[in-house]
């Protein structure tokens, strides 16, 4: 299994992608600066959860399970403002779902780690 680490730079480039395409950066149609700017602070608090990770290896477990719990509620908020004000297309309920998944697995990992050399392991 992927390390807590792996998880944790999975799920702040998914959300650095979303935020560029709702800024218009890869691809047009998908306009949205209000969620781009939501995707990007909660893929900013994931790559710092990832780098304070490699700083404060002890506390990988907690580091993780913080931002991604973060990250999960912010999905989850985005996901309901997509479902009842929108506007909402089939990319965008892929990417959340996509979101909310990763961030599942990645807290399943964090949640069984036991210790920071089970944290960081690279297998």
């Amino acid at each position: 299994m992927p390390s807590i680490r792996f998880w944790l730079i999975l799920s702040a480039a998914i959300f650095a992608a979303a935020a560029l395409i709702h800024f218009q950066v890869l691809m047009d149609g998908y306009d949205d600066p209000s969620a781009g700017i939501a995707e990007s602070v909660i893929g900013g608090v994931l790559l710092l959860g990832f780098v304070l990770t490699l700083v404060l290896a002890k506390w990988t477990r907690q580091i993780a399970i913080i931002v991604q719990v973060f990250a999960l509620l912010g999905t989850f908020v985005g996901l309901t403002l997509l479902l009842t004000v929108g506007p909402s297309s089939g990319l965008d309920l892929t990417i959340h779902l996509v979101m909310i998944v990763v961030l599942a697995i990645g807290l399943t990992v964090a949640f069984r780690s036991r210790s920071p050399a089970e944290s960081t392991a690279t297998d």
